[in-house]
Order: structure tokens, then sequence, then C-alpha cells
């Protein structure tokens, strides 16, 4: 994970590295059994380089308390490592050219499950088309390059959640959805 995290800070075929203040590699638990994935920093993450420590974090940390989860206990990180200007949501062409270093990332974690969080970030793994209430709450694989094959499940992002707090119920579904996986993979 440090190779990967040098590789990338010192990777400069991305022009959002130009204008972000630092590289947003992960927070958590590397040896986590759950690995969650979000779009991009925001302006806070930015400024402390850890994904999800702004307010949309402070509601993350609350939904994974409420299927006994914390951050010692999963891996975060994001598909984009760097801020997008003015929070903007990132290109197609920012996102294909970071995903193969998430798919790395990924292999080198071996995490039992990922959660996809908000449509980007969702879109950007499962490669669907649409809307994520369309795609959120269903359990697909993914396989990678290592022979590793990975339940992924998408879910509402934190941030959208606080925009739109009627939508909270689905993502407590999703949530315990995940709650039920981790136990299946457990038992």
């Amino acid at each position: 994970l440090e190779d990967l995290k040098k590789f990338m800070s010192d990777f400069n075929g991305c022009d959002l590295k130009k204008t972000a203040t630092q590289l947003v590699f992960s927070d958590g638990n590397p040896k986590s059994n759950v690995m969650i994935i979000g779009e991009a920093p925001g302006a806070e993450e930015d400024r402390q380089g850890k994904p999800f420590c702004g307010a949309s974090g402070k509601l993350l940390d609350k939904m994974l308390a409420s299927i006994n989860l914390d951050r010692n206990k999963v891996y975060i990180t994001n598909v984009i490592p760097w801020r997008p200007p003015g929070n903007r949501t990132p290109t197609e062409n920012e996102i294909s050219l970071m995903k193969p270093f998430l798919l790395r990332h990924i292999e080198l974690v071996e995490p039992k499950i990922l959660v996809a969080v908000g449509g980007s970030a969702s879109k950007a793994i499962l490669n669907f088309e649409g809307g994520i209430l369309r795609y959120r709450g269903i359990w697909k694989e993914i396989s990678l390059s290592n022979s590793l094959v990975i339940p992924i499940i998408a879910t509402l992002h934190p941030a959208y959640l606080l925009r739109a707090p009627n939508q909270k119920k689905l993502a407590w579904e999703d949530l315990k959805s995940i709650r039920s996986k981790l136990k299946e993979l457990n038992d």
C-alpha cells in the first residue's frame, strides 16, 4: 500500500493534482473485511488528507455505527484521490485515468465486501448507466486481475442524504444488507 501511495503521489498524469492541496489516499484499517469507496475528496478532506472527514463523514460514521462498524473496522478510499476544483463531479476521463489505481488498491487490501458510496463511485466500479437509485442495494460481484471476486453493493452518498433526508430509509436498507452479508461471510 505504501508503494501504491508513493506511486500515486508521484503520478503527474491527472490535472486534478495541480489544483488539490494533497493526495487523499485512505483512512481506516487496511486489514478490514469492508472497503468503502467514495467519489473524490471534498474541501475538508483535501485539507485533512483523509476521506470522508467533513459533514458527510460524520454521517458516514453514524451509518457505520448503526451496523456496529467504525473507521477501525473498515477501510475507506476514493475513486479520485485529489479534490476536483469547486467539488465538481469527476469527469469520465479523470475516472478512467484513475480507475487502474483504484483496482490495484482493492487488490492490495483484498476486502471481503466492497461498498460503493454514491453515483460516481458506483458507476466507476460497476460500469452502469443511469442514476444510483436504480442500482443501490443490489449485490453484484467484481472480478480482479488477481482472480479475486468480491461482492459489491452501491449505496447512497452521505452528502446526498444530508440534502435528501427522506432517502435515509433506503440507505438503512443497504446498511442492513451489508450487515447480513458480513455475518454470512463470517459464519
